[in-house]
């Protein structure tokens, strides 16, 4: 999809991979690929007078939950900036690139199957009880969503996304653990999203501080 997009590829293409060999999440981290689960990529052109550009994670992140939260016998939830969890497990991963005037927003979702030994707990629409999920039916249904969430975005900015994705997010006063892109580590507990998208963290001595980019652990 970023070649794609390099070559003018127009807002609202989807493509899908029924697998892939070399699936990558965040920080470059690998990405299990099996058959059966969801794995797919849109672009959207940016345009004057959008939101920024990097708050696009949000739009994705609300459609991603809007597909998976009722499918799911337990709570799902958004993990900043666009995690999914079910009970504090991962059932969907969202990575946002840019080429040019267009973001590809690449979508990862635990279907029929999800990885083991990791360091952290993962899900699935099999393990949670959605039995019949399909993975490319639910495409269909992510890139509706999708547009849907977009065209709130541009139509009404950032406030509305927000304002829902705090509505399906960690509860305020969530403890959780930052490992910034430094390496930097900063404890505390959720407060809110500023105007901006940028997750703000309650620290022990009362203090506020803007986490732009890092690592999550809930505690």
């Amino acid at each position: 999809m970023l070649a794609l997009a390099e070559q003018g590829v127009p807002e609202g293409c989807w493509l899908r991979a029924g697998r892939q060999t070399g699936g990558r999440g965040r920080m470059g981290r690998d990405w299990e690929s099996p058959d059966g689960n969801l794995y797919c990529s849109t672009v959207i052109r940016l345009r004057d007078g959008d939101p920024l550009p990097h708050t696009l994670a949000l739009v994705a992140a609300n459609a991603v939950h809007a597909l998976v939260a009722p499918l799911c016998a337990g709570q799902a939830r958004i993990k900043w900036p666009n995690d999914i969890l079910v009970d504090g497990a991962k059932i969907a991963g969202i990575l946002l690139e840019r080429v040019g005037d267009a973001i590809v927003a690449g979508i990862g979702i635990n279907v029929t199957g999800h990885p083991a030994g990791l360091d952290r707990p993962v899900t699935s629409l099999l393990a949670q009880g959605a039995s019949d999920a399909d993975a490319p039916a639910l495409q269909v249904r992510l890139a509706e969503l999708f547009a849907h969430w977009l065209a709130i975005w541009r139509a009404q900015g950032l406030e509305p996304v927000r304002t829902h994705w705090l509505l399906n997010a960690h509860p305020t006063g969530t403890p959780m653990r930052v490992v910034q892109p430094d390496g930097e580590t900063v404890e505390g507990s959720f407060d809110t999203l500023d105007r901006h998208g940028m997750l703000i963290l309650r620290l022990a001595n009362g203090q506020s501080r803007a986490i732009h980019a890092g690592d999550i652990f809930l505690i």
